[in-house]
């Protein structure tokens, strides 16, 4: 069993039929990879369930949790990149989120800035491989009422389909 470093969530709303919006924020300076943005981003807790990680970061760094969240979706993507500060190679599990078509996140001071972006203007400002792969994903098998199903979850991080 393989256990990975991190998560990633990607958070997306639907403002008006056949719209998608993605959610970036940007990190926040004196912090490393300041300017960068992306989506919600961090490690697990020891003994933590990977999919309670994601819900948890989601929290702390956007305020999304419970009714505010629609779905949740695990992207059956996980990331892998070298991480010089370490000299290892790290992994991130990936997840995204659908939210009201309303909702506004509320940034933990990691993030200084958000904006809600079409998947086009996302992945002009987003910058790594694996960025790029998870947004596909959402756009691609998350609005297609036939796929979806496969990727959705509960609230305690099992899937619905399957």
């Amino acid at each position: 069993m393989y256990r990975p470093d991190l998560v990633d969530v990607w958070v997306f709303r639907l403002p008006r039929p056949g719209e998608l919006e993605i959610l970036l924020m940007r990190r926040s300076a004196g912090r490393m990879l300041a300017g960068l943005w992306q989506g919600v981003s961090g490690s697990l807790e020891h003994d933590e369930r990977v999919t309670a990680g994601a819900l948890r970061e989601l929290r702390e760094e956007t305020g999304f949790a419970g009714p505010a969240i629609h779905a949740f979706y695990d992207l059956d993507l996980v990331n892998q990149f070298h991480w010089s500060p370490a000299d290892a190679i790290v992994s991130a599990a990936v997840f995204a989120i659908r939210v009201g078509a309303d909702a506004e996140p509320v940034l933990s001071e990691e993030h200084d800035a958000y904006r809600w972006r079409s998947p086009r203007d996302a992945h002009a400002m987003i910058v790594w491989p694996g960025y790029h792969d998870a947004l596909t994903i959402v756009e691609r098998d998350l609005l297609d009422q036939d796929r979806e199903p496969w990727f959705r979850l509960d609230s305690d991080g099992r899937r619905i389909r399957g």
